[in-house]
């Protein structure tokens, strides 16, 4: 059998992905797995086991920039899928995507499958058009596309798995060498929501940090992305991690770069702490795993849908912002990650 998985979403989802495809190839040991991934996410499975063939396409819109020779290569590409002549092609993702599902209809696999409403006209062009299912965990909701091949959900727990590469691997090491820091010695504490409700304030970095320092004996990798939050196409956290900087505490170390050194320190750290972001379900696959903060889940993704999955992963959830929890609160839950008992803050 030949199975082509298409996935065009962001990072994230893209390592929610991973139990699919695992659970795809325990079930089928012998099929060709084959995932088709945008110039954007495709890195996430470039190395992982379970594909067969990775095929990368170019987004034709990148923030406001529009790149006509990307649409040319990508109908070249249609055609070489379609002659690929695949038993099945998955719309992987828990969501509705009407351009998912048009991209995937026209590679003519024999049977089609996605999550599609009925009051689309597209779900009559599916061989097996699903339900949606709002509420689950996308993770489920992905491995719950496997059902009309007859491969149910597994029965005990699996969760997204990414082999760290060696660069990012001998990249941490060397940053931390150079500033004294062992492995396992920090935690990460990150920013990366898109939302400024759902990033911690200043006081309540610099107070979880004293209190690593104070209790624990652990430094803190205060690590955002780069640029202005305007940035169209990549918006960054420079101004909401500049006050931190100002602070000046030896027991913080800034971190300001790119995702797959970030990915290094993460998995080094002792544990982290992340907003609702990709770089959140990247730690909670991490040998330390993380703790997430949600807010305002009434017009944001809740974690119910897409909070951290990992054997080392928790989550905490503010009605409005993430200014409400209080410092006893996060810091039992980080106690419990890392092993420790949490005294009275």
């Amino acid at each position: 059998m030949k199975v082509l998985i298409i996935k065009r979403d962001k990072i994230g989802d893209m390592l929610l992905t991973t139990p699919m495809l695992r659970q795809l190839r325990r079930a089928l040991p012998h099929a060709e797995i084959h995932l088709l991934a945008n110039d954007y996410n495709a890195w996430v499975v470039a190395e992982n086991l379970d594909v067969d063939r990775l095929w990368v396409y170019d987004r034709v819109k990148v923030g406001k920039k529009i790149r006509p020779l990307a649409a040319i290569k990508q109908l070249w590409l249609e055609l070489k899928l379609r002659a690929e002549h695949f038993d099945v092609a998955i719309v992987a993702g828990g969501d509705e995507s009407k351009r998912a599902i048009t991209r995937a209809l026209r590679i003519r696999a024999t049977r089609t499958i996605a999550y599609c409403s009925k009051s689309n006209p597209l779900s009559a062009k599916l061989t097996d058009p699903m339900p949606l299912a709002p509420g689950v965990h996308e993770m489920d909701r992905m491995l719950t596309q496997l059902t009309p091949l007859g491969i149910q959900p597994p029965t005990e727990a699996l969760y997204p798995h990414f082999p760290l590469p060696k660069n990012a691997r001998d990249f941490a090491l060397e940053w931390l060498q150079e500033r004294n820091l062992a492995p396992q010695a920090y935690i990460v504490l990150g920013l990366g929501a898109r939302r400024a409700k759902k990033q911690p304030t200043t006081q309540q970095i610099l107070d979880w940090s004293h209190y690593f320092k104070q209790r624990w004996g652990l430094d803190t990798v205060f690590t955002w992305t780069p640029g202005k939050s305007d940035n169209p196409q990549y918006p960054g956290d420079d101004e909401i991690a500049q006050p931190v900087l100002d602070a000046g505490l030896p027991n913080i170390h800034p971190f300001r770069g790119a995702l797959m050194p970030a990915l290094g320190l993460i998995w080094n750290a002792r544990t982290s702490i992340f907003p609702d972001s990709g770089l959140m379900h990247f730690a909670a696959a991490s040998p330390g795993g993380v703790l997430g903060l949600f807010a305002e889940t009434d017009v944001s993704p809740s974690p119910a849908q897409w909070g951290p999955r990992g054997p080392r992963a928790d989550y905490l959830e503010a009605r409005k912002s993430v200014s409400e929890f209080d410092d006893a609160t996060v810091l039992s839950r980080i106690g419990n990650l890392i092993g420790h008992d949490q005294d009275a803050v």
